[in-house]
């Protein structure tokens, strides 16, 4: 115990001991964060990649759920032998390459379509007739080659009539299907539907961009391309009263380069679009079709080719389809910093990429019912 007139030292730092240490933390400190600093971009990529994963897998789940379904209960209230298109596919081969390296820019050839052909549920399928609506299956027939056509309805009135024509629209496409061999064609409305009287009986009438003597149609009337090819030995001009016209509303899948910089894959339906994936890269979709594609080529990519090209194709014949492989590559956001020396192997872009391939039955088109 300290005697009375005795004091404990209380020294602390001394400046020169204070400087010290702040400059021994200075350094320390200086060095945890230019390790950080240097980590930090690996750390960005490695988090954006993880996002590009997901983002990619979740697209690709949406467009198998579509695709699953192609081709089921369009028919509704119809009675018709098969199913004479579940899905169509625009393949784009370009010859020459389609993206600009210098820009990590991408053009609309570089990309597929695919469409998942359904048909409006809140519009009735309907019986073609030729305006006299006698329901007669042999005089009340129509040919595409010459506009307009009528629609009747199960009534005959003209309420009946007014609430059906109020579906359709100018640049609608409608499906005809012949109600015993499910031969097909499409036409392209060019004007809203209207009411038609004859003899007491009230229908639609329907004004379309007419198809050639074939049966097929340009691009334009057809942006499906169910109806483009001539060799498609399914396509009719002739549809009677006992026939079915049906209102598509498909569910189509692209790539979207409206900001080539920033491809995206965009699924439109209704027309509503929705973004599924952004900086998408690589978008094709190949099929296996019945006695056209065999083990060694098991997809075809070239819908349009013939059966004897090499490789071959399947001559649009869309139901021959049994299954279809679908593959999606997208990157993250290149970098432009000229220090980054990393190029992949797809593209050798400064970026990373991520893909997906999956193989998809279509559950009403994987049975060979023609």
């Amino acid at each position: 115990m300290k005697g009375r007139g005795e004091h404990i030292s209380t020294r602390g730092f001394t400046l020169l001991e204070l400087m010290i240490a702040t400059a021994i933390f200075v350094v320390i400190g200086g060095a945890a964060l230019a390790l950080f600093a240097q980590h930090q971009p690996l750390f960005t990529r490695q988090q954006n990649l993880a996002g590009l994963n997901i983002a990619i897998r979740n697209a690709v789940a949406q467009v198998q759920l579509d695709v699953i379904n192609a081709g089921n209960g369009y028919y509704t209230g119809a009675n018709i032998p098969d199913w004479p298109v579940g899905i169509t596919i625009v393949n784009s081969n370009p010859g020459t390459g389609c993206n600009t390296a210098s820009t990590f820019t991408y053009s609309a050839t570089c990309f597929d379509q695919l469409n998942i052909i359904s048909a409006d549920p809140n519009t009735p399928a309907s019986h073609p007739d030729n305006g006299t609506f006698t329901g007669n299956i042999t005089t009340d027939c129509i040919l595409t080659t010459s506009s307009p056509i009528y629609l009747s309805t199960s009534t005959g009135t003209l309420a009946a009539a007014t609430a059906l024509a109020a579906n359709f629209k100018a640049n609608d496409e409608l499906l005809l299907v012949d109600a015993v061999n499910s031969s097909i064609t499409t036409i392209s409305l060019t004007a809203a539907g209207s009411t038609y009287t004859s003899g007491g009986v009230s229908g639609v009438k329907l004004i379309f961009n007419t198809t050639n003597a074939n049966g097929t149609n340009t691009t334009t009337n057809d942006p499906l391309s169910v109806s483009t090819n001539a060799l498609n030995p399914k396509l009719n001009v002739n549809y009677c009263a006992d026939d079915w016209v049906l209102r598509l509303q498909p569910v189509t899948y692209q790539v979207s380069t409206a900001n080539p910089a920033d491809p995206q894959l965009v699924r439109v339906q209704a027309g509503v679009t929705s973004v599924l994936a952004d900086q998408v890269i690589g978008f094709k979709v190949g099929a296996a079709a019945w006695n056209v594609t065999d083990d060694t080529i098991p997809y075809s990519y070239n819908a349009s080719a013939a059966f004897t090209a090499t490789p071959p194709g399947y001559n649009n014949q869309f139901w021959l389809i049994r299954s279809v492989q679908i593959s999606l590559i997208a990157r993250t956001t290149p970098v432009t910093d000229p220090t980054y020396t990393y190029r992949n192997g797809f593209d050798t872009g400064p970026y990373q990429i991520e893909s997906v391939m999956v193989v998809v039955n279509p559950r009403n088109m994987t049975m060979n019912n023609n």
